[in-house]
């Protein structure tokens, strides 16, 4: 009983998954804990999948200034309640996402919106599809996925501006 505490809590603080979500995945990945974080990790994004046709009507707009106040960005980035607008994850998501605009200059939000763009600039030019800049084997669609299944609740980035000095 010990053991299977120590393997929930560990893969709750690398998941934030709920307890029974994480004593359910190690079951189901026989006590192995990177098998249960992936598990939990797919279960996440198919959780997003579910709730992506919620509205979003509640979230925050962050802000985000780097080198020196030269370069700065603004996200609105929405969610189902103020509750969940309220909470560390979701302040931190929506920081994570204003800092990737200041560093990698996104277009658009998504690949749907890129029509004048060719498609070898298109993935680049995308926020959503861009690679997380603290974490490149995940893109920003997959940070927000697994900030829904975390949260429980439909997440949006609505927009965004970048602004440079000079620019």
């Amino acid at each position: 009983m010990d053991n299977i505490t120590k393997l929930i809590k560990e893969l709750r603080g690398r998941t934030s998954a709920g307890v029974m979500d994480c004593k359910r995945a190690l079951d189901d990945s026989n006590g192995d804990v990177e098998k249960a974080e992936k598990l939990l990790r797919e279960q996440g994004i198919a959780s997003a999948a579910r709730k992506a046709g919620r509205d979003t009507e509640q979230g925050v707009i962050e802000t985000y200034v780097h080198g020196g106040g030269r370069i700065g960005s603004m996200v609105e980035v929405n969610c189902e309640t103020d509750f969940v607008a309220r909470t560390e994850e979701f302040l931190t998501l929506a920081h994570d996402i204003a800092m990737q605009v200041a560093a990698m200059s996104p277009l658009t939000v998504s690949n749907e919106k890129n029509i004048e763009i060719n498609d070898s600039e298109s993935e680049d030019s995308s926020l959503l599809s861009q690679p997380f800049i603290k974490d490149p084997s995940k893109s920003i669609q997959d940070l927000i996925n697994e900030t829904v299944g975390k949260l429980g609740e439909n997440i949006r980035v609505r927009r965004f501006q970048r602004f440079s000095l000079g620019e």
